[in-house]
């Protein structure tokens, strides 16, 4: 059980949901200031609309419609697919931690899809087997950490999976948490990657990936020989965990 399941209960709808996420995003994950002052931004501005557009006193009280309604906001502002694909994860993240503290019986953001492109993790998964198959790798483990990353990393940004393994050192920008990835006919494209991404690509680059090097490789996630990784092999990696996660949907 978790450590923290005492606080959990003990949050009661008059206190600020953020902040006791944003807690146990610091205790329980030891997320980077950075990291969770970009939930915490991306989470305070849809409380602001819900409460000023819609009514709500919390986060909690937030429909489909409501999340519906924030995200044609954002459009009418003019910002960015990539910015509004962030702050459409940190609040599936939010949301299905309080199902999971039973603090509401479901999610808004379930039918709510990320604004990206490629190929990502399969859509028929459900929140819960998404969230189960990002958290199966062993991060105590090179290999594991390393797929931790591209789970992420892929989770984030919807890159096609020839474009996740084929990614060089030169391609990653951590200070600026975006992804220069280089698609068909030499076309280049900026894709930002999300603070959890970054994160995790961040300590697998300063933990794991010099113990899986052999020889020398600017590929970002090496294979276990220390080489670029193929596409089947990362598939077999996923299939791998959605084993361990006891995933029966269709990959």
């Amino acid at each position: 059980m978790s450590d923290f399941a005492d606080f959990e209960n003990d949050i009661t709808e008059q206190e600020d949901v953020i902040e006791a996420f944003i807690d146990v995003l610091f205790l329980e994950h030891g997320l980077s200031e950075n990291t969770l002052a970009a939930y915490r931004t991306d989470l305070e501005k849809c409380d602001a609309f819900m409460r000023a557009e819609r009514g709500r006193e919390s986060l909690l009280e937030v429909t489909q419609q409501d999340i519906e309604q924030y995200l044609a906001h954002r459009v009418d502002l003019g910002l960015k697919p990539r910015s509004t694909a962030r702050a459409i994860s940190a609040l599936k993240r939010f949301y299905l931690h309080w199902v999971k503290a039973q603090k509401i019986s479901a999610s808004p953001m379930v039918n709510i899809a990320l604004p990206k492109t490629g190929q990502a993790i399969p859509k028929t998964l459900t929140e819960n087997e998404v969230e189960a198959l990002l958290d199966a790798p062993n991060v105590e483990d090179p290999m594991g950490l390393r797929d931790k990353a591209m789970l992420e990393l892929l989770y984030a940004t919807g890159l096609r999976v020839t474009e996740l393994v084929g990614l060089r050192m030169e391609q990653i920008n951590l200070r600026q948490a975006v992804v220069l990835v280089r698609g068909k006919g030499g076309k280049e494209r900026m894709v930002p990657m999300g603070e959890e991404a970054q994160h995790w690509i961040e300590l697998f680059i300063q933990q794991g990936r010099a113990l899986m090097i052999k020889h020398a490789t600017d590929f970002v996630f090496p294979s276990k020989r220390g080489i670029g990784m193929t596409r089947q092999t990362f598939w077999h990696r996923i299939k791998h965990y959605a084993i361990l996660a006891n995933i029966t949907s269709p990959l």
